[in-house]
């Protein structure tokens, strides 16, 4: 798509996107039937293209459900796939928290080239265990807390993926760790058929956490459809609450395809940022991201 605005648009870092190549890792994840419209390797190459009119300088890369024994085999294939066409910029690694041999792998993804941070996906929802990664809520879990604490100690930031009723059990232990940056994906995943009690009020702890930041992304969680009108207020307390300096936007594409195409998922956020000043939207769409995770980009 080329819309003929792509140079009026901000410059554009991406604070969370995937890539998949199954001739490289095992994505178990993806062998799921309601995951089959996004299944297909997906290369940079591919992930070029759709950006190409969003004024793309800069993209974070997340963790993309690789076999969990994979973590240091996806960091190693990422860093070749940037030194051959230049993105990703960062890298969130994959390292379990609560792992025995957790220290080990924290002090090899922090010497890696472009490794900036870790996720590790601990979902758990306290009444469907179709949500559940785990049996239980590893955000108390004094293991996975170890593991946590050691972040601060290698330079390494904390992606989040969970669902609300983890945010409290969460900010308990970011609030004690205030050397490591913690970053909420896809708007701390706020359902609205769930109730949003427990969102906001994780939503109000960690803005008030100054090392705290989130991501405009994953709206498809929101309801049984993409509706920009269906999510604008959660997307305009989100920014009321953290301000336009720790709110980042971001495609996680192509697992946001199961919701929209990227033009309609980005010209939602585009629409809904309108708003704001010149200034505000250029920390929003690229210069956050490029702050929160060290890329070292001119912006």
């Amino acid at each position: 798509m080329d819309d003929g605005v792509t140079d009026t648009r901000p410059p554009f870092v991406d604070a969370h996107f995937h890539l998949w190549d199954h001739g490289v890792l095992r994505y178990p994840w993806l062998d799921a039937p309601e995951t089959a419209p996004i299944a297909a390797t997906y290369r940079i190459a591919d992930y070029r293209a759709e950006l190409a009119a969003w004024n793309l300088v800069g993209a974070v890369h997340v963790d993309a459900g690789a076999d969990p024994d994979q973590g240091v085999d996806e960091t190693i294939w990422l860093n070749q796939v940037a030194d051959a066409g230049g993105l990703p910029d960062a890298i969130i690694a994959r390292v379990e928290l609560d792992h025995p041999a957790v220290e080990p792998q924290l002090v090899w993804q922090a010497a890696q080239p472009r490794v900036r941070g870790i996720r590790h996906l601990i979902n758990w929802h306290p009444t469907d265990p179709g949500r559940r990664a785990y049996d239980h809520d590893l955000t108390r879990d004094p293991r996975w807390r170890a593991g946590y604490a050691l972040l601060g100690r290698y330079g390494l930031s904390f992606d989040f993926h969970g669902f609300p009723a983890q945010l409290s059990g969460l900010a308990e232990v970011a609030e004690q760790h205030p050397e490591v940056p913690v970053i909420l994906n896809h708007l701390a995943l706020p359902i609205p058929a769930d109730g949003l009690e427990e969102w906001r009020a994780g939503l109000i702890a960690f803005a008030a956490m100054p090392h705290a930041a989130i991501k405009l992304s994953g709206a498809g969680f929101i309801g049984p459809c993409f509706d920009p009108v269906g999510f604008a207020e959660i997307v305009a307390e989100v920014i009321d609450r953290f301000g336009t300096d720790r709110v980042m936007v971001a495609t996680n594409f192509p697992t946001d395809r199961l919701a929209a195409d990227l033009d309609r998922t980005l010209g939602a956020y585009e629409a809904l940022l309108t708003g704001f000043s010149d200034d505000e939207r250029r920390d929003l769409w690229g210069r956050n991201a490029n702050r929160i995770y060290r890329m070292g980009l001119n912006l």
